[in-house]
């Protein structure tokens, strides 16, 4: 049976990926991260998290029980999941990476680990999300030339990052669709005497506040009318639920890089 180690255990994205590990018979958790000195370190996660014991204690070192996981599945941060990515490179360990933030650079050693050990590295991985995605490939191909495009996302206050993942990933869908670079295309947010706009653009708005679990609408406005394909998270299991598709999806798999759509078949 395929084991799991989940980092960052106690946060948001962490309990819910505890809770649904936990409930389901295909693989086991047996690894559970938290920072260094946090007060949970030791006991068992199951009930730190709220939920019925686990049998596996809270660790801060991953290092120290590479011996005991398949695949690690972070939701952390950019710095925190770096570290782990080196590990788990070195180790032969499969990575699926859920954190968001990351800079070209960063995303670059993402690529290079992914020449040493199985990564799947998405912006979201919930499976409704990348079916979104697909769906923006064909409005862009269809009416996307024609169209002002606008994302709009709205996230919890504690988000740190703007726009979001997804929300990028859409624009990068959408620029690609239609020949474009979202470097160049993107503008993000507007204020004063902006000028008419351009249509080559794609516009982005973010929100922050309140528990906003995630919500993302790519808009495609033309003359008369407007498509808008819109998703809306009310829970984060929908993410948990992706990532241990995922992580299901590496077994047998060595090293490569790999995407949601990729698990998906999409």
């Amino acid at each position: 049976m395929l084991r799991i180690a989940i980092a960052g255990a106690t946060g948001r994205m962490g309990k819910t990926l505890i809770d649904t590990a936990t409930s389901q018979t295909q693989a086991m958790l047996t690894v559970a991260t938290v920072r260094p000195n946090h007060p949970a370190l030791g006991q068992d996660i199951g009930p730190v998290c709220g939920l019925p014991p686990t049998g596996v204690k809270a660790v801060a070192d991953l290092a120290a029980v590479t011996d005991s996981f398949d695949v690690l599945i972070d939701f952390t941060s950019p710095a925190v999941t770096l570290k782990h990515l080196e590990l788990c490179a070195a180790t032969g360990k499969a990575l699926v990476i859920g954190t968001t933030g990351f800079s070209a650079d960063e995303k670059q050693l993402i690529a290079a680990a992914a020449e040493k050990t199985a990564i799947v590295f998405a912006p979201n991985m919930s499976v409704s999300v990348n079916l979104c995605f697909k769906l923006l490939e064909l409005a862009a191909r269809v009416i996307g030339e024609e169209s002002d495009i606008e994302i709009i996302e709205a996230h919890h206050r504690h988000k740190k990052d703007a726009p979001s993942g997804t929300a990028l990933r859409m624009g990068e869908v959408v620029a690609k669709q239609l020949g474009r670079d979202l470097k160049d295309c993107a503008v993000y947010g507007r204020e004063g005497q902006t000028g008419e706009r351009d249509r080559k653009t794609i516009g982005f708005a973010t929100i922050r506040a309140g528990e906003i679990v995630g919500d993302h609408t790519v808009m495609f406005a033309t003359a008369g009318e407007r498509v808008e394909i819109t998703h809306k998270s009310s829970s984060r299991q929908p993410y948990a639920i992706g990532a241990l598709r995922a992580a299901l999806w590496l077994q047998g798999k060595n090293k490569g890089l790999y995407s949601m759509m990729d698990v998906l078949g999409l």
